[in-house]
């Protein structure tokens, strides 16, 4: 008998953000074979499985279409059975209201082999990110973490006197949940924090207490959140904002009052929430501590620049508190013939200048030096002029700075500043095999400079849209997209087809890198909502914090 090789991995995704992934989630979805996840779950996280790795969304949103339990453990059994590595990811920690039993039952029942791999919960780690602590040793010795999917088979009588509350899935029950507590005794002035959307860039607080709340929150949307009770909900303001000797404060005139309750606690609740005479909304949205708060926080960004190329850009997006989505529209690689190439550097000392445009045109160039065994000595006598701060700083990782680098970072002003007269210089001009701008190869020409065009790498647009994206698009969860090239612009239109006829975009900001693609976005979009001021991925990253 051959030893089954599949395995089943239960793995907790934490409350959303990549970050709070355990190394070894991380690591089992490296491996992942099959990857089975619930709707809550972070879209970033499905970044990080290997690309052939099939991706099944069973759903297991309240209110929301799904795969049925007894599906999703067939499934499990079937995938394992058929020597898969298999990935169930669910958010927060498999064991707290993750339905894992059932799971675990029909795996055991199957003879199949499994793991558990513990996450951060939302129970824990949602006030945290909003800055309240569960346990004080004066305001709270003691918490309790419930479900509030069904409030009438909770025991309320005895969680009314448990200081501090954590409820999970209560959005919808908010205020009968509200009543319960005051039904059983607890005050309607005790504190109230609202978390939606725990440990992801949208995450968003609400503050008030039992008495309110429920208009505070009337009209919102209350999933996913998790709900805090008690009097620690009153601390956030001041570990928020450092404010340690008020805090201090607070706490002695609360043990006072335990000690006294005919006695008068000094702070109104109003001041609990303000170090001002103003209080403040009710609503704000917090980032996780201990940052500051984040200019594209709850804002979903679509990236379409090439596989491999976004990771910058990405990082600074999500620094800045977005939610990103990658869809490559471009993909590069090899011209179909490497022997122009091949020939201009075998005749490189021929050449007064080399034109780079892109990073693109810098790794190319390199890598086709390097297999003619030839280093940057080869290119001692030869002057160098680069397009855009990115690629001069590719450039630079081969030990060599530009001669010359135009001030707008688009290739039409190189020839308008170029620093020297363009009559009888020979140019070397590495570029995209098909498809690029012709205006730059006219325009030296017409100066009197002979161009040797010659293919180094070549662009084609990918053969289909990441279901993530897509899906994004489609449930119009995305808030903005960035072009950083025109060809991603054409690509795009081309990946997505017929649905950008049906509404696809509307409400969507596009966001454009420069002049050239903004012309490309008029034409196929008939608008373009941004442009950066200055034509760098930076620029576009700026003209981004407009969105609202």
């Amino acid at each position: 008998m051959t030893e089954q090789r599949g395995k089943v991995y239960l793995v907790g995704a934490g409350p959303g953000d990549v970050g709070y992934l355990t190394v070894r989630a991380q690591q089992l979805l490296a491996m992942a074979e099959v990857l089975v996840y619930d709707a809550l779950v972070d879209p970033q996280l499905l970044q990080l499985v290997p690309d052939n790795c099939r991706q099944l969304d069973v759903g297991k949103r309240g209110g929301r279409p799904s795969m049925k339990q007894p599906e999703i453990d067939r499934l499990l059994v079937e995938q394992c059975q058929q020597g898969k590595q298999v990935v169930r990811l669910k958010s927060g920690d498999p064991f707290i209201f993750g339905r894992c039993t059932s799971e675990i039952q029909s795996l055991l029942a199957a003879g199949c082999a499994f793991e558990v791999v513990p996450g951060i919960s939302s129970a824990l780690a949602a006030p945290l990110l909003a800055g309240i602590p569960l346990t004080d040793p004066v305001l709270s010795r003691c918490f309790a973490v419930l479900s509030g999917h069904d409030p009438a088979e909770l025991d309320w009588k005895t969680l009314s006197g448990i200081e501090t509350l954590v409820i999970l899935m209560g959005g919808r029950h908010l205020g009968e949940i509200v009543d319960r507590l005051q039904e059983y005794g607890r005050s309607p002035k005790t504190p109230v924090a609202v978390i939606r959307w725990a440990g992801h860039p949208q995450q968003e607080v609400w503050t008030g207490d039992l008495g309110n709340i429920v208009s505070v929150t009337a009209g919102i949307s209350l999933s996913p959140v998790a709900i805090v009770i008690g009097e620690v909900v009153g601390l956030r303001p001041y570990l928020l904002s450092g404010g340690v000797d008020r805090t201090v404060s607070i706490k002695e005139d609360f043990k006072s009052y335990i000690q006294n309750p005919q006695s008068q606690i000094s702070i109104p609740m109003t001041n609990l929430f303000s170090h001002s005479p103003t209080p403040p909304l009710p609503h704000s949205p917090t980032p996780p501590l201990p940052h500051s708060p984040t200019p594209l926080s709850g804002k979903t960004i679509l990236v379409t620049r090439s596989v491999g190329q976004s990771e910058e850009f990405t990082n600074l997006l999500q620094q800045a508190g977005a939610m990103v989505i990658e869809m490559p529209t471009l993909e590069i690689g090899p011209p179909s013939s490497w022997e122009s190439l091949d020939r201009a550097i075998a005749n490189i000392q021929t050449f007064n200048w080399l034109i780079l445009t892109s990073t693109n045109g810098v790794d190319y160039f390199f890598a086709r030096l390097e297999a003619q065994e030839k280093d940057v000595r080869a290119l001692a006598a030869l002057k160098i002029a680069v397009v855009g701060k990115k690629t001069a700083q590719r450039l630079k990782q081969h030990c060599l700075n530009p001669d010359f680098i135009p001030p707008d970072f688009v290739a039409d002003s190189l020839v308008e500043n170029f620093p020297e007269q363009l009559e009888g210089q020979k140019i070397l001009f590495p570029r995209v095999e098909t498809g690029g701008r012709e205006i730059l190869v006219q325009e030296l020409t017409a100066k009197g400079a002979m161009v040797i065009e010659v293919p180094a790498y070549q662009s084609q647009c990918p053969a289909t849209v990441p279901a993530l994206a897509l899906d994004a698009l489609q449930r119009k969860t995305v808030d903005a997209i960035t072009f950083a090239s025109s060809k991603t612009v054409q690509y795009f239109c081309q990946l997505i087809g017929e649905l950008r006829s049906a509404d696809l975009l509307e409400g969507v900001w596009i966001a454009s890198i420069g002049p050239q693609t903004s012309k490309t976005c008029q034409q196929l979009f008939g608008r373009v909502d941004v442009e950066a001021k200055e034509y760098t991925l930076e620029g576009l990253f700026q003209a981004l914090l407009k969105i609202r």
